[in-house]
């Protein structure tokens, strides 16, 4: 497949020659599905839960044995050596989200990520003490948010100003977000957004607002759930403060996956910064000497808290050793293609059978489809699970479907809709 833009067909034959074109078609080979009667199923919720890459029992596997081995010992002889696992695994991570090496680390999961980001970067006075969020951002964003505001002591109901979309408008607009923040800047303290809407699919234009609000004076951080992995991103040159993501969807790090933190290189040496320490947070030149007083190891390392699971690293190690053979920018070529021909076929249907909610603009979404169903959408998502095709719900009538360009196919969205399709005319 040539970057240049694809004149879709609707036909069986054209999906498989698409897949034979396919320079990442391989990749598929590398992951587990799971299993629908003698085969396997169509799986399109990578924007869930990510498959399991073949590699990560192995690795799981040799981790476990390692420790059997060699106890302790496995921090210093372990292959590789549990002291620096989490070093190769940063490295990787950093190019998956266009940052430099020392700008990321692999830590925690998502939520305690974002309360240990707010307490570095959202410090609330009188006069500056709003977040500016989406209203619909996901629920363990909102209450996250909330506890930090009345840490504080101060009210969400007055303090968060929720952005929603205009009335009868599914998704935000751009010029909103802007007009948000020249209305409400000089007091806000901290723009929050998820890049990806996790609901909607539509995914923002962060270098714009990173410029908009610190024109402002605002901090800025993103949630990258449903976009690492899954767009190209650019987070140095984008200058946000901060960033959070998981690892368990695009990423493919399993079920409860560590997840990952951006703090730009102009905040990583700022002793100003209030943080919340731990040992292993600490200068790992002065790290064993078990002194009294927190010495912050360079970049962004200096957040970790506590020693890093092995066990959850190896299984991530298996996925990012992928990501690096296939490159986001190849990956990102490949995915607008392949939402792109969803898109097409989901037009296909009979008339005001559904409707997306995700942005037309392949630059405002991700890889997944945010389908909305006029038909008893959950009868249909019932009908669909019969025929091994695994999508999921949304209340009360939203159904998310996300062909990942690292295992789905052009068949797989052919014989997606194919299904939808006789449930329409049935």
């Amino acid at each position: 497949m040539s970057g240049e833009a694809v004149r879709f067909e609707p036909g069986e034959a054209f999906a498989r020659r698409m897949d034979a074109e396919d320079p990442l078609r391989s990749f598929r080979e590398e992951f587990l599905f799971p299993v629908h009667g003698d085969g396997h199923e169509l799986y399109l919720l990578g924007n869930s839960l990510g498959l399991q890459p073949r590699k990560a029992k192995e690795y799981v596997l040799a981790a476990m044995e390692d420790w059997a081995r060699l106890g302790v010992d496995g921090h210093f002889k372990g292959s590789p050596p549990w002291m620096e696992f989490h070093v190769p695994l940063g490295e990787q991570m950093a190019r998956v989200v266009g940052a430099r090496p020392e700008e990321v680390v692999v830590m925690n999961t998502l939520t305690v990520n974002l309360h240990l980001m707010m307490v570095s970067f959202y410090r609330p006075t009188p006069e500056r003490s709003k977040i500016l969020m989406e209203a619909s951002a996901f629920p363990s964003d909102q209450y996250a948010v909330a506890a930090q505001v009345r840490h504080h002591g101060y009210a969400p109901e007055r303090t968060v100003i929720p952005l929603a979309p205009r009335p009868g408008e599914e998704t935000l607009r751009h010029e909103d977000i802007l007009e948000a923040l020249e209305r409400h800047g000089k007091e806000i303290a901290l723009v929050l957004l998820g890049n990806v809407n996790y609901l909607t699919g539509q995914a923002f234009d962060m270098a714009a607002i990173t410029r908009a609000a610190h024109r402002q004076g605002c901090r800025v951080g993103f949630d990258l759930a449903h976009a690492a992995g899954n767009l190209k991103l650019s987070l140095h040159e984008d200058g946000p403060d901060f960033a959070v993501w998981c690892s368990y969807k695009y990423l493919n790090g399993g079920p409860g996956a560590l997840g990952g933190v951006f703090i730009h290189e102009r905040h990583l040496r700022d002793a100003s910064l209030h943080r919340l320490p731990g040992w292993w947070g600490n200068d790992r030149r002065t790290r064993f000497q078990m002194k009294p007083d927190f010495e912050p190891a360079p970049g962004a390392e200096g957040w970790v808290l506590s020693n890093p699971p092995i066990i959850q690293m190896a299984a991530l190690r298996a996925s990012l050793e992928l990501f690096d053979r296939a490159t986001m920018p190849a990956l990102r070529a490949k995915s607008e293609k392949l939402t792109g021909y969803l898109e097409f076929l989901i037009d296909r249907l009979p008339e005001g059978f559904v409707r997306s909610l995700t942005p037309r603009d392949p630059g405002q979404r991700g890889a997944h489809l945010s389908l909305r169903f006029t038909k008893d959408p959950q009868r249909m998502l019932e009908t669909l699970r019969a025929e091994g095709i695994h999508c999921d719900f949304r209340y009360p009538d939203i159904i998310r479907a996300a062909p990942v360009p690292l295992y789905n196919s052009f068949l797989d969205v052919h014989r997606f809709v194919s299904v939808l399709e006789r449930y329409a005319r049935g």
